[in-house]
């Protein structure tokens, strides 16, 4: 059984030796040591061997097997044989020489003739002389199971060990950031997941401008970091890429491109870029023009109604004979349809033309009437001539002299003001003119 189970041991230690991935880590222990049992008091010799996983940076798992001899023939007088799987804590920091640790774990253990599931505890130590290679000493309790022993004697035996041995550790060499470099050779050992990187385990910066490609939006071209690795020509902060006028420092408001006189116009739209600080402008950068007369509001001292240059955007001043031709102008009188008579909404239109003969002896006046063409043409010229005498009537009655009265005819329905084909435009033909002449 003795035998059976340290070739068992070992066939175990070589599977687990073959399952190495590269996600593991792993040592491989031999010492050797005294060891006792707890109610007897020889001593024997008890060398072990073991194969250890790393599972955090916290714990390990072991896989270890002891032999027990009272004597020193092997091959005769194997007194104990056991197995245990343990798991070991870690005490102190990894990157520390001395690692103190516990551990314990179940096992199997033959004694004498008989075997049977037991356990083991203890504590022990390792000091690092190199990277993969320590030195350990432990001290253990290995609870027995009952036998007997040679003498045909019932015994329960718990069992005490002493080991000094070395244990090296082997396996793929630790890549925190998996990027294929050993982190002993890599000088950028926090490497984003799948990021392409160069022999030193940094990330691979094509164009050499400190700006990594996977963070590099101008990965072949060398820019500035300020700008994620794209370059800005005319430095004004704006990437080439993005800049709208790459040759011109401009704003960023207006995609790299300038504004001159600060409108908030760039230069390339802008029709008028020299427009003073502060001059409301129009979508095309020039001063706006409210009236329309060429002259822009920030000059025209009349902004709301069209100008001249010369007075400054305001109506140019008219001459007296333009002021005295506004004065002698007269509206028709108009007329209701087949009527001849005036009505009292236009008689206003009357006094204006007797004042103004009344004040102005060297003016005279010209009376033209006019009807629609709803009727006849012999029925519209008389209609017509009606309707002069109307007015006629009323200036001299306001004792204007005829003689200030140089023409008094009707023309009928010739010479329409508006169209007769619809109500609105037959209003306006059914009129009198009152045309004012200087002698």
């Amino acid at each position: 059984m003795k035998k059976f189970l340290l070739l068992s041991l070992f066939a175990a230690l070589v599977a687990v030796t073959n399952a190495q991935t590269s996600e593991k880590k792993f040592g491989i222990g031999a010492g050797v040591g005294p060891y006792g049992g707890l109610n007897k008091s020889s001593v024997g010799f008890l060398p072990e061997l073991y194969l250890s996983t790393y599972l955090s940076p916290r714990f390990d798992l072991m896989l270890k097997g002891d032999m027990g001899l009272f004597n020193s023939k092997l091959s005769s007088n194997l007194d104990i044989a056991d197995a245990f799987l343990n798991l070991r804590l870690k005490l102190s920091d990894e990157n520390k020489k001395f690692r103190p640790y516990l551990f314990a774990g179940p096992g199997i253990l033959a004694d004498n003739s008989t075997s049977g599931v037991n356990f083991d505890l203890g504590l022990g130590s390792k000091y690092y002389v190199s990277s993969g290679t320590a030195l350990y000493l432990e001290a253990g309790f290995n609870s027995g199971i009952k036998s007997r022993d040679y003498a045909g004697k019932d015994v329960h035996d718990n069992f005490w060990k002493a080991t000094l041995g070395i244990e090296f550790d082997f396996g793929k060499a630790k890549d925190s950031d998996m990027d294929g470099v050993p982190d002993k050779k890599d000088k950028c050992p926090n490497t984003p997941a799948g990021v392409a990187v160069d022999a030193n385990g940094c990330p691979v910066d094509t164009d050499g401008d400190g700006v990594a490609d996977y963070m590099d939006d101008c990965p072949t071209v060398a820019g500035l970091t300020s700008l994620k690795g794209c370059p800005d020509k005319d430095k004004d902060g704006i990437a080439d890429k993005d800049d709208a006028c790459p040759d011109v420092p401009g704003l960023a408001a207006f995609k790299g491109c300038p504004d001159t006189d600060g409108d908030g116009v760039p230069d390339k739209d802008d029709k008028c870029p020299d427009t003073p600080k502060d001059v409301k402008v129009d979508a095309k950068g020039c001063p706006i023009d409210s009236d329309g007369d060429g002259v822009p509001d920030y000059l025209d001292k009349c902004p709301t109604v069209p100008g001249v240059k010369e007075n400054n955007g305001c109506p140019r001043e008219k001459t007296a004979e333009e002021l005295e031709a506004e004065r002698m102008k007269i509206d028709p009188v108009y007329f209701d349809t087949n009527k001849s008579n005036v009505k009292d909404s236009e008689k206003a239109k009357i006094e204006k033309l007797v004042n103004l003969l009344k004040e102005n002896a060297n003016y005279s006046v010209k009376i033209k009437g006019f009807a629609d063409s709803m009727g006849n043409d012999a029925y519209n010229l008389g209609l017509s001539n009606r309707r002069v005498s109307s007015v006629v009537n009323s200036v001299l009655h306001s004792k204007i002299k005829s003689n200030r009265i140089t023409m008094k005819k009707g023309f009928g329905e010739a010479n329409p003001a508006a169209t007769n084909d619809t109500p609105e435009g037959r209003a306006l033909n059914r009129r009198v003119e009152l045309e004012i002449q200087k002698k």
